[in-house]
């Protein structure tokens, strides 16, 4: 091609501003066809009592929010490499994957002991850093912003599969199969998947891309301190509860609760003491999410905005 020939860069949006609205705004349309269904689930199985159904409302209850949180950070930040084959891809292999290693590796490294919890984190984290690594390990480019989304995604899905875990523990109950602690289970995970696996995954993915160079992943300090420092945040989220309950008895413990403790004993807690640490647990879980939220602002503003090029057409010159 000679030097005058024309250049032509395909629009980022051919379809017009309508189509891009619809395009980002699909999140929502998920969310709300996911949560009726699995609104309608619940009610069919409460007026039939088909214990069938109660793998469909695990499902959908675990996997609602996480689905909707990937489907958002697609929409909000696309590349032409970053496919939705490869989003899937990520969330069902890369979460599946990451959950069964962790299961493996807690189950024949941890044991009881004060560092439990940092443990847990340092585990799960590393199984996804893995998860994310394998499933785009074809990628020809890494650019930075790629590795936010792309890690969210192995993120979400590993708490997809995790929550589908915890509310099948929950249905079983001595006195049989309980609906109300299975529902129960799903709204508080769905609340609090938002400020967990993903956006821990979403930062550390975001960094390990940042550093790649000439298209080959590189653990350097920069991902290695991440990769730290997001074991710790979730090492404290796991951590919470027992914290806070640490907590409320160093500031409202009596005396006969103090020698309890010392006999290896917990005592019963009062009334006000419950409040105190509902109050503690909640406001934990607070700070760590508001940290971690702040993790990922600042490591979206450090990380260069790089795409892949655009597709050219090319308009031969006629003799």
């Amino acid at each position: 091609m000679s030097a005058g020939t024309p250049f032509v860069r395909l629009p980022d949006n051919p379809h017009g501003a309508g189509s891009a609205h619809r395009r980002d705004t699909q999140w929502v349309r998920i969310f709300l066809a996911g949560f009726v269904l699995w609104l309608t689930s619940l009610i069919v199985t409460l007026l039939t009592g088909n214990a069938n159904l109660v793998p469909t409302l695990i499902l959908l209850g675990s996997f609602l929010v996480p689905v909707t949180f990937v489907a958002w950070a697609f929409e909000r930040w696309r590349d032409t490499h970053v496919t939705a084959e490869l989003i899937v891809k990520a969330f069902v292999i890369g979460g599946l994957l990451g959950v069964l290693a962790a299961s493996l590796l807690e189950t024949y490294l941890l044991q009881p002991s004060p560092w439990l919890f940092l443990g847990v984190g340092l585990i799960e984290e590393a199984a996804k850093l893995g998860a994310l690594v394998f499933v785009t390990r074809h990628l020809a480019q890494r650019h930075g912003r790629d590795g936010f989304v792309l890690g969210a995604a192995v993120g979400f899905g590993f708490a997809a599969f995790e929550s589908a875990g915890y509310a099948f523990n929950a249905l079983l109950t001595v006195k049989g199969l309980s609906l109300t602690a299975l529902v129960e289970t799903e709204l508080l995970r769905s609340m609090l998947a938002p400020f967990g696996h993903g956006l821990w995954t979403a930062v550390l993915g975001g960094v390990l891309f940042r550093e790649a160079r000439a298209g080959r992943f590189r653990f350097n300090r920069a991902v290695l301190l991440m990769y730290l420092w997001v074991s710790v945040l979730h090492a404290l989220w796991d951590s919470s509860h027992s914290i806070a309950l640490a907590l409320t008895f160093v500031l409202t413990g009596t005396s006969w609760q103090y020698r309890l403790l010392s006999m290896g004993y917990l005592p019963t807690p009062t009334s006000e003491q419950v409040h105190v640490f509902t109050l503690l647990s909640i406001g934990l879980l607070a700070v760590v999410a508001l940290v971690g939220l702040a993790t990922l602002r600042v490591s979206w503003r450090r990380t260069p905005p790089e795409k892949a090029h655009a597709t050219a057409l090319h308009k031969e010159e006629t003799a």
